[in-house]
């Protein structure tokens, strides 16, 4: 088969397109023919070595396919179909083995470019507002690149909820997008956004900040939330967030702060169907419409890592075999 490997770790140029052996499906597996593959942050954290990684491998955790063979002990899926997953390696190829139990189906009425973009995004919207952090409907929050892959599904999950959203992008046509996923306030990068914010909610500031930004937002997550608020640090677009002092945390209003990752709240089967599951029912009534907004051939996948990475992208990518 064809694929994607990353030989040593540093810039997209590192990405290489060949041949490499086919993966068999050990027991429990799924050996799936891609249709489609997810490009996230993540995978450029991998590359850069930010996070392990031993070259030489092939990068991605998440993309959608038709079920080819199984393995022994497979119990839910048969050839034939078409099945999502994330939080599974080496998904940058035209076959991937998928263990059952980070599989879900696709409804017919989701495309495979949706399908294979949408779980791990998706999925880290669905715990942001139901695992890390707990606001309530009436509550104020602050989601940073609102027009981003994950800022995009947050913000229509947290619409749905009845939540107010205020979002940051950096430029007009972001910002259009923002406000159609459903934010009531748009607002630029700035060095006074947390002054901003607290404009906007009478002083007070936001419930929950959500950033996955990191090092060129946190000062401002931390100045924009309320007393008694949470920052959610999940990502890290511009960078990690530089060690600091605790006790900025007391100073600030004693927030709490937590720095997630998705791995840990769908570890368990059980609870990656439940997310999953009402990650895909929310896009078939209509309450998640996910956008796919750039797609590249899988030879192309430095490109796609190289836009990502410039911040000029918008929705989810996709990569198509």
């Amino acid at each position: 088969m064809r694929a994607i490997q990353v030989n040593a770790h540093g810039g997209p140029e590192v990405l290489t397109y060949g041949e490499v052996p086919d993966p068999s499906p050990g027991p429990g597996d799924l050996l799936v023919e891609t249709t489609s593959v997810g490009v996230n942050f993540i995978d450029t954290y991998l590359r850069r070595g930010l996070y392990p990684s031993q070259p030489p491998y092939i990068p991605g955790a998440e993309g959608a396919g038709v079920v080819r063979a199984v393995g022994a002990d497979v119990t839910h899926f048969s050839v034939g179909d078409r099945v999502a997953w994330c939080d599974v390696p080496a998904s940058y190829a035209e076959l991937v083995a998928v263990p059952e139990a980070k599989a879900a189906r696709v409804p017919a009425e989701v495309s495979d470019e949706v399908a294979g973009t949408l779980l791990l995004q998706g999925l880290t919207a669905h715990y942001l507002l139901d695992g890390s952090a707990y606001p309530q409907a009436g509550d104020t929050i602050l989601v940073h690149a609102g027009a981003g892959g994950v800022g995009l599904l947050l913000t229509q999950l947290a619409h749905a909820k009845h939540l107010h959203v205020i979002t940051t992008v950096s430029t007009d046509e972001k910002a259009e997008l923002s406000k159609a996923a459903g934010a009531t306030h748009v607002l630029r990068y700035a060095p006074d956004l947390g002054a901003q914010v607290r404009r906007l909610t009478d002083g007070k500031g936001v419930r929950v900040t959500y950033d996955g930004v990191g090092r060129d937002t946190f000062d401002a997550s931390l100045s924009s939330t309320a007393i008694r608020g949470t920052v959610v640090v999940f990502g890290a677009a511009s960078g990690p967030v530089p060690p600091f002092d605790l006790q900025r945390l007391n100073t600030s209003g004693s927030l709490s702060l937590t720095r997630p990752t998705l791995a840990h709240f769908i570890s368990d089967p059980d609870e990656f169907r439940w997310r999953a599951g009402e990650i895909f029912d929310a896009v078939q009534s209509g309450k998640l419409s996910p956008r796919v907004g750039q797609t590249y051939p899988l030879a192309e996948a430095s490109q796609a890592h190289t836009d990502l990475e410039s911040r000029a992208t918008t929705g989810s990518i996709a990569l198509i075999p």
